[in-house]
């Protein structure tokens, strides 16, 4: 039932996957506004339609049916799918949430690309394109792109957000990390639908979470946000190594991308993060950033948390307990976490996303921070191209 004094906004959804899964399961606790999901499509039509008998929503047999009903669509879909989706979307003027990441290189279309052996430079020119054409389409727009990067709206971030603003901080140093033992996604894998690996995959979250405290500190100062201005990287495919040596815990099946990604980033005030991503660290995602300022020091520990720990003798006990994402092992100590949805920020995305388009609301995860992130990122697979030059970052004004 619709609340008194509260907007109702209509919802659609392309693609029926994991990300959609959970997109949707945070709608539940958006409080600000009514959402009404009014459809859905993807191009599986056995698996959009167990989508949406599961949740009650309609059917729709195309990206457009989606656009008609309409108001926010929320793309959860490959990578490689965003650039038509959002663009599709913003020329109706609709809004559109989008996952990580923004856009990206996804190869020349050819059948014997192979991310290990295509020109960096190349892959960077293509999504900084491929960026200018989304924030154009967004100025032309009443829609705008709404960034689901969930790290900028965790708690913790966002905890450190208010420290910075009402202290008047500088932040020096930030070391960022995102690891586990590989993605859920069956594309992931392959450069041409994940447009690369653990630096575009993985070290975004850091990484945008790291650009976003600073882009908090500028405005804070004097109004401007601080950008990044050089990045140096290093990439490795260590489980496709010859000398790897597979005992069964990790994901491997990698075809042409990085599973370890480092990024050193230098921004306009000489400050400095350090990214480190992976899919090479067992027992359970790992997620955090530590910042370094001038007037304090925080440790935003999102996954895993000493919010709760728990002890099981035994695997079979916990066979139908949900502990923490990609653990493992249930047996014996466990960081359980008794609501990761709300420590990873999802909910609170969300609730953000639905206040800014019902009421104008101000967007913290906007498309500007998400071109930083992507300018960013490919410049560091130039970076990494090159044994770890340093290459300037692109900016968008």
């Amino acid at each position: 039932m619709a609340q008194v004094n509260k907007k109702t906004v209509k919802a659609g959804f392309i693609g029926s996957g994991f990300a959609a899964a959970f997109q949707f399961e945070a709608l539940q606790k958006v409080s600000s506004a009514n959402v009404e999901v009014v459809g859905v499509f993807s191009r599986s039509q056995e698996k959009r339609q167990a989508f949406a008998q599961q949740r009650g929503i309609a059917v729709c047999d195309s990206v457009e049916a989606v656009l008609d009903r309409a108001e926010v669509v929320h793309a959860c879909v490959p990578a490689v799918a965003h650039e038509p989706i959002v663009l599709a979307a913003l020329q109706r003027d609709k809004s559109v949430i989008v996952e990580k990441p923004l856009t990206g290189y996804f190869g020349d279309g050819s059948v014997d690309f192979h991310g290990d052996t295509c020109p960096k430079q190349t892959a960077l020119d293509h999504a900084l394109a491929s960026v200018q054409r989304l924030l154009s389409a967004e100025e032309n727009s009443q829609g705008v792109i709404l960034y689901a990067e969930n790290w900028v709206y965790a708690p913790a971030i966002q905890k450190e957000r208010e420290i910075i603003e009402k202290t008047g901080a500088q932040v020096l140093w930030m070391v960022g990390q995102e690891s586990h033992s590989g993605s859920h996604s069956a594309d992931y894998g392959h450069w041409r639908f994940a447009g690369g690996g653990s630096m575009v995959g993985k070290a975004c979250h850091p990484l945008t979470a790291a650009l976003y405290l600073k882009r908090v500190e500028g405005r804070a100062r004097n109004g401007t946000p601080i950008r990044p201005k050089f990045v140096t990287a290093r990439t490795h495919a260590v489980t496709r190594h010859e000398e790897f040596r597979d005992e069964g815990h990790l994901r491997m099946d990698y075809h042409d991308i990085e599973d370890l990604a480092m990024m050193h980033v230098v921004f306009e005030d000489g400050t400095v993060g350090n990214i480190f991503a992976s899919e090479l660290v067992l027992g359970g995602v790992h997620n955090a950033l530590e910042v370094a300022a001038n007037n304090h020091r925080t440790l935003c520990h999102i996954n895993p948390n000493t919010a709760m720990t728990t002890y099981n003798p035994r695997e079979e006990n916990f066979k139908d307990i949900y502990v923490v994402e990609k653990i493992g092992t249930k047996q014996g100590w466990s960081p359980i976490s008794p609501d990761e949805d709300w420590f990873t920020g999802y909910p609170q995305e969300m609730d953000a996303f639905y206040r800014t388009v019902a009421y104008g609301a101000p967007l913290e995860s906007d498309s500007r921070l998400a071109a930083d992130a992507i300018a960013a990122i490919y410049s560091g697979y130039v970076s990494a191209e090159q044994s770890g030059a340093q290459v300037r970052v692109k900016t968008f004004d």
